[in-house]
């Protein structure tokens, strides 16, 4: 009930009027039945925006600590997100990413739409990372089509330390669905499970058109910190390219 009063009565609207946001490829997010929708990560402003603009309602899998903030600011935005049916989700260890898969099947089990950002965390420059499995395993486990999506100007709009977005018009482009049916059986085998995890990234490569770097974001972020008494430079990547947006 809640979710609904804040997509049509209160923060949709808002976000429409403010945004504008420019919606590419509607068509391809499934009327019903279980679907994931796997974007890329560029903005707190993300959660808000693509929600907004779905017909059907999304539940994503939200990193644990939206959940245990402390003070008031953390039991506001924790209530927040229970509200709208969010998943918390522990992103540290083997452990962890288990317990994720389970949520999210869980979500998929009730022929709902899972949304995912592959990458893990928010990109930090702009860039699009390398895709964790899970999403993978979920979609070969569940066997169901992978809506790839990108996010573009939401980096602008709200950059890392940024906690109010500018107003700015941002696009919303989802491409056709994946079908990985070939792969029913081999969530297990890595290789599967990797070759998968690509074939969902280099689609949302091809929508966003972001440079893309062949490194987990979560290790470029700790390299970085590591190196916070220097200039900040980024670790010799194995591999780089670049895509136009369509």
């Amino acid at each position: 009930m809640f979710y609904h009063v804040l997509k049509y009565v209160f923060i949709g609207p808002l976000l429409r009027l403010l945004f504008r946001p420019r919606i590419e490829g509607l068509e391809h997010i499934p009327e019903d039945g279980a679907a994931i929708v796997a974007g890329n990560h560029l903005s707190f402003s993300d959660h808000f925006l693509m929600p907004a603009i779905l017909k059907r309602r999304i539940t994503f899998l939200a990193k644990a600590e939206y959940f245990t903030g402390p003070g008031v600011k953390g039991r506001l935005t924790a209530a927040f997100f229970r509200s709208i049916g969010q998943i918390p989700v522990d992103r540290s260890g083997k452990e962890a990413g288990q317990a994720a898969i389970r949520e999210g099947l869980g979500v998929l089990s009730k022929g709902e739409l899972l949304g995912i950002y592959p990458e893990g965390t928010r990109s930090h420059d702009g860039r699009l990372y390398k895709g964790k499995v899970g999403v993978a395993v979920m979609a070969i486990k569940a066997q169901v089509p992978v809506v790839p999506c990108a996010m573009v100007g939401t980096f602008e709009i709200q950059p890392p330390g940024q906690v109010v977005p500018s107003i700015r018009r941002v696009t919303i482009r989802f491409g056709e669905p994946l079908d990985f049916s070939r792969y029913a059986g081999m969530e297990n085998q890595k290789a599967a499970i990797r070759a998968v995890t690509d074939e969902i990234m280099y689609a949302i490569l091809g929508l966003s058109g972001q440079e893309y770097v062949d490194e987990y974001a979560v290790k470029v972020k700790a390299a970085q910190a590591e190196q916070s008494g220097q200039p900040k430079k980024f670790p010799k990547l194995r591999r780089s390219r670049r895509i136009r947006a369509r």
